[in-house]
């Protein structure tokens, strides 16, 4: 009886020390993607790419549930989002996001946000590249959130490494055609 209980205990041990490095490895892929992606996308008005470049760097600071990385890139867009005349308001939901350290909080203020941010991109002239709306139905307590990605591939950002896939690209804003 004592051989299963100790064979228990070593399985278990090692099963969650395991488990402790795929999720050390694959938040290392994420980040090393998400600094690939933000230049793919290049918009015509620089304050635009601006604010694009630093919500980007937001949601990817959130995608490795980085609290105060979080922190430091919503101070950052705050900054963006000021020079940008009638985005005064979403500079103030920055500022909550940056002085507060708890990353549920944090979760909370980026849906609303985004919300300001993709009505803000639905309108932005893209020269380069495509920018992807993506939702989550489970964020905000069933409520639901969505998010601006560069990239196709969900990272959810109100999740991170706990549900990093769960989403779907709503739609792609992507290049004018000129007629």
């Amino acid at each position: 009886m004592k051989k299963y209980i100790g064979i228990v205990i070593v399985s278990t041990f090692m099963a969650c020390t395991h488990s402790e490095k795929k999720t050390a490895a694959s938040a290392d892929s994420t980040s090393a993607n998400a600094a690939t992606v933000t230049t793919e996308v290049e918009l015509t008005d620089a304050k635009t790419e601006n604010i694009y470049k630093g919500y980007i760097a937001l949601k990817n600071a959130f995608v490795a549930s980085n609290a105060a990385a979080v922190k430091t890139t919503a101070a950052t867009l705050s900054v963006a989002l000021k020079a940008f005349q009638g985005c005064e308001n979403t500079a103030l939901i920055a500022d909550k996001i940056a002085e507060t350290g708890d990353i549920k909080i944090q979760r909370k203020e980026f849906t609303a946000l985004s919300s300001d941010v993709i009505a803000m991109f639905k309108h932005a002239d893209i020269k380069k590249g495509s920018i992807y709306i993506q939702h989550c139905p489970m964020a905000n307590n069933g409520e639901g959130g969505d998010w601006l990605s560069s990239e196709k591939k969900i990272s959810n950002p109100y999740y991170g490494d706990k549900m990093l896939t769960c989403g779907a690209v709503l739609e792609e804003l992507k290049t004018a055609k000129l007629k």
